[in-house]
């Protein structure tokens, strides 16, 4: 399953997910640490970049799929429960593979139930709970979190103040296991039944949790598609993003072949001093290795000026 049909059909079954990484004090949240825990992407270059792996190379066995990754000259790697039926030996190949290659898995997604549903919330925080021992195995410090669908009779008021107490419940779960929570915004063409459509009122929902291991997933595909005016809106949050996912529109693929300009969106990530994940989350039109490779010099070109 990829994170298109997860966001299509998020009420199937668990795919598993999660996230956890040492950082510099166990007392410490993760957030603090980002700076100094994490190697830069390049000298000059504030943000770091990932590749969201659904999206590519997905006919390799996993430990090639990552050599792939190392090859287009990535440090970092996001899952959506590729580890879900894993064996103990499973997880120490895979381990083994991405120390081998310096890789490291910074995000992670794939909770069967998310925060908008008050009569779903004991299930949403044993997800998060059962999720707690796989994220240390894979030392992966973050983990996507989704709003899940409209309930039908359920005034919007409610189902964002379902959002907030959910976030703050699964922050309790967290607190100090250097683990972040990133909500996450899926636009209504991809599925028309989700609740969190809205980059500013995920914006919102974040500010009213107010807890520092919580933050936004702000993914500028699904945002053109909903209501645009990117850069402006990354400006005014800054400090409520916790990841940025990249693709264009339309099409979902590779920056550069449709209407965003990620030249200016990676320039002023930079400008803002954003020291957290831009995560490539795109179909590529070519050969993968090289249009990873070139979305990242494009990405580090405009970071640097």
């Amino acid at each position: 399953m990829n994170r298109r049909d997860f966001a299509r059909d998020f009420a199937g079954a668990a795919i598993g997910a999660a996230a956890l990484r040492t950082a510099a004090s166990a007392n410490v949240p993760r957030d603090a640490a980002d700076a100094t825990a994490l190697e830069s992407e390049a000298p000059g270059v504030s943000f770091k970049l990932s590749v969201m792996l659904w999206t590519v190379f997905t006919e390799l066995p996993f430990e090639q799929r990552l050599e792939k990754v190392a090859e287009a000259g990535y440090k970092y790697v996001e899952l959506v429960g590729e580890y879900q039926k894993w064996s103990e030996d499973n997880f120490r190949q895979a381990n083994a593979k991405r120390r081998e290659l310096g890789i490291s898995f910074d995000t992670t997604a794939g909770l069967a139930h998310g925060v908008g549903d008050p009569n779903q919330r004991d299930a949403f925080l044993a997800d998060l709970r059962n999720e707690l021992p796989i994220m240390e195995k894979i030392e992966c410090p973050a983990i996507i979190v989704m709003s899940g669908n409209v309930v039908e009779g359920m005034p919007r008021e409610r189902q964002h103040q379902s959002c907030v107490d959910g976030l703050k419940r699964a922050a309790e779960l967290v607190e100090g296991k250097n683990v972040r929570l990133l909500l996450e915004n899926i636009d209504p063409e991809e599925n028309p039944k989700y609740y969190l459509t809205s980059v500013a009122e995920g914006f919102k929902i974040v500010e009213a949790v107010n807890h520092p291991q919580v933050r936004f997933l702000y993914d500028f595909f699904h945002e053109q598609i909903a209501e645009g005016n990117l850069i402006a809106k990354l400006e005014k949050n800054i400090d409520k993003v916790g990841l940025v996912h990249i693709a264009d529109v339309p099409g979902r693929h590779e920056p550069g072949t449709g209407e965003i300009n990620y030249v200016n969106i990676f320039r002023t990530l930079a400008q803002l001093k954003y020291d957290r994940f831009a995560a490539m989350e795109f179909l590529p039109t070519g050969d993968a290795v090289e249009s990873l490779r070139a979305a990242r010099e494009m990405a580090i070109r405009a970071g640097r000026a």
